[in-house]
């Protein structure tokens, strides 16, 4: 199972609406369960390098199937997963911004937000989480 295009859609919405709210522009993007990307839009004046960024976060939350912000403190020195973030190319983010979208305990695709604050992005991913979880 993968999210759906009207679904991705519908979350995207969710975390424009709560960049709108807190006034920083972002790039969102969403990947289905194989980390493809289904939809990706990037609000006015948001941050070039947000592209890529939101993109990688999003498939970084499927690939690993948690949260980007929990790889943070596995991936420094001496820690198990130390150079993570050198794997796979390079896509792999180790900051927050990216979590697995999941119906009951399955991964349907990936969030990746991107443009402010680690706090700012991670806050609207969780408005896309939450509304993704009413239209389960």
């Amino acid at each position: 199972m993968n999210i759906s295009l009207e679904q991705a859609l519908e979350v995207i919405a969710e975390v424009r609406k709560k960049a709108l709210e807190i006034g920083v522009p972002m790039v969102i993007a969403v990947a289905d369960s194989g980390g493809n990307l289904v939809a990706q839009q990037r609000m006015d004046d948001a941050l070039l390098v947000s592209v890529d960024i939101a993109i990688n976060k999003a498939y970084t939350a499927v690939a690993v199937k948690m949260p980007t912000h929990e790889l943070a403190s596995l991936s420094q020195p001496e820690q198990m997963l130390y150079g993570i973030h050198n794997a796979d190319g390079g896509r792999i983010v180790i900051f927050g911004g990216g979590f697995p979208l999941k119906q009951g305990d399955r991964v349907i695709g990936g969030i990746g937000v991107s443009g402010g604050s680690v706090e700012e992005d991670m806050d609207c991913a969780t408005a896309g989480l939450n509304k993704l979880a009413t239209l389960m």
